[in-house]
């Protein structure tokens, strides 16, 4: 039985953290349409504000909730500024920008800080289920996975600023019509995707070994999520995440982590060919 709750926890664990990973990719290119193969990096961004605010002395919370998402939020805002804003609409040429800012990144992070392994480690202890252990922080990923949930769903449906966010997103000419800017609610909506995405990269530090090449573990696997989960932001992400969450540590159980990675990829390739159009595109018509 208590093999049962470990992989239950397990599952739980891989959900959450692919919630999470994945829910500044929904934003940016859910509603934007903007392909950011720089994703990785910003999760990687984060990752690193939270080691260096936490080896500096300040406390691993603040580092994690507070320091890591504003860090990525005003590096998004910068890169919005400087790069996205002359690419929206160009599919292609978005792809292009965003894959050499994302070496861009990873050659300056390992100019600064080089190719070894860094980490923090992780708070909240642990508890016992027999004679098996777990982590309390396995709990607060899925904590946080449903806050930030509830706070996109939230600010979108029933703030005057996810209204404005969603009118311009559907038809920017008629918002500009309105009033609305359309270029500051593009620049504000990818800063907060980028943010979102650099609290992911903080709440994952004390678990995963940081590096300047760590994004691309994640990318892929973020992208096929969103793409799986279809247009509708929150619940088709949150759908593949927990079809594929629970795909990937179930597979890594009863095989290996490497099985387990390849059992995704192949549900991922199955999904889309039947469901063209995500999980959302044909289940969850209708949801944000």
């Amino acid at each position: 039985m208590e093999i049962y709750l470990i992989l239950l926890l397990d599952v739980i664990n891989g959900t959450a953290s692919l919630f999470l990973l994945c829910l500044g990719l929904a934003i940016i290119f859910g509603m934007m349409k903007i392909i950011n193969l720089a994703h990785g990096e910003f999760i990687m961004l984060g990752a690193y504000a939270t080691v260096i605010s936490t080896n500096a002395g300040i406390n691993i919370w603040i580092a994690m909730l507070l320091i890591a998402p504003l860090f990525v939020g005003l590096v998004g805002l910068l890169i919005e500024r400087c790069l996205i804003r002359f690419l929206y609409g160009r599919l292609v040429d978005s792809m292009l920008a965003t894959w050499g800012l994302s070496l861009l990144i990873i050659g300056i992070v390992t100019t600064v800080f080089g190719n070894t392994i860094q980490g923090v480690p992780t708070p909240l202890g642990g508890f016992s289920i027999g004679s098996y252990r777990s982590s309390y922080y396995t709990l607060f990923l899925l904590a946080m996975a449903l806050v930030m949930m509830a706070i996109v769903y939230g600010v979108m449906r029933h703030t005057r600023l996810g209204l404005i966010a969603r009118a311009t997103m559907q038809n920017p000419a008629m918002a500009n019509t309105l009033g609305i800017n359309p270029a500051r609610v593009y620049m504000g909506t990818f800063a907060a995707g980028a943010a979102v995405t650099g609290l992911a990269g903080g709440l994952l530090a004390p678990v995963s070994g940081i590096t300047p090449v760590m994004g691309g573990a994640y990318v892929a696997k973020a992208f096929i999520t969103v793409v799986g989960g279809g247009a509708a932001m929150l619940s088709g992400t949150l759908s593949a995440s927990t079809l594929f969450g629970s795909l990937n540590q179930i597979g890594a159980y009863f095989t290996t982590p490497v099985y387990g990675e390849v059992i995704v990829f192949t549900a991922a390739i199955v999904l889309i060919r039947l469901l063209p159009q995500g999980i959302s595109g044909r289940f969850l018509k209708g949801n944000l």
